[in-house]
Order: structure tokens, then sequence, then C-alpha cells
């Protein structure tokens, strides 16, 4: 079992527009396709605000191979023309992490099974 961190930039003047299309589009598509969230946070600094979200994934070609799938999706393309034609780019940087836990981790998600 692995987790997926994933850090997005995002916006102040178009904020509402990216988590509602993360939550009412980009969620339910990824669950087509096997993505199980675990968690979802936004995060400011200073600087900058951040969309954070985990990911549970059984080993790492699963989760390559559900992110293929998913960035082909029709209706994602689509969805993600419309939305960045009418309110421009809604995602800056993107980090992407893989997350293993350590033998010692207090928590180890090895037995999240959402």
């Amino acid at each position: 079992m692995i987790q997926q961190l994933r850090i997005y930039e995002i916006f102040e003047r178009n904020k509402a527009a990216f988590h509602a299309r993360f939550r009412d589009h980009a969620m339910r598509i990824m669950q087509k396709y096997g993505f199980k969230f675990l968690a979802l946070w936004e995060a400011r600094s200073d600087k900058e605000t951040e969309f954070v979200y985990l990911l549970s994934w059984p080993d790492e070609a699963t989760k390559e191979a559900a992110w293929r799938e998913f960035l082909a999706d029709l209706e994602w393309k689509e969805i993600k023309r419309v939305t960045n034609a009418e309110h421009g780019d809604l995602v800056g940087e993107i980090e992407d992490r893989v997350l293993t836990s350590t033998a010692y981790s207090p928590r180890p998600f090895a037995s999240v099974t959402r």
C-alpha cells in the first residue's frame, strides 16, 4: 500500500471555481478509475494558497494506470477546457509525491481501506 500526496498551487482570484471543479467533477471522474481519497486540505502561506490531497493506492502500477486513464478521460478534458476558458488557469505548479509508511509510523496507512 502506498499513498500519494498532491499539492496544487491555486489562485485566490478563481479559487471558488477550482474547488467547484474539483469537488463536482474531478473527484467523481477520478473515482471511476479507482482513486481513493483519504483527505483534502487547503493550505495558505504568505506567498500562496495550496490545495493538498492524499490518495491511497495498492501499488505504483495501479496508480500510474489510473492517472493515465483519468487524464485521457474525454469528459474531464472537456470540463477542463470549459472551466479554463471561463476562469483562466485554475492551477499553477503541481507537486506529486509517493509516500510509503515507515516501520515505526505511529499510524501506518497500510491498514486504510477506504
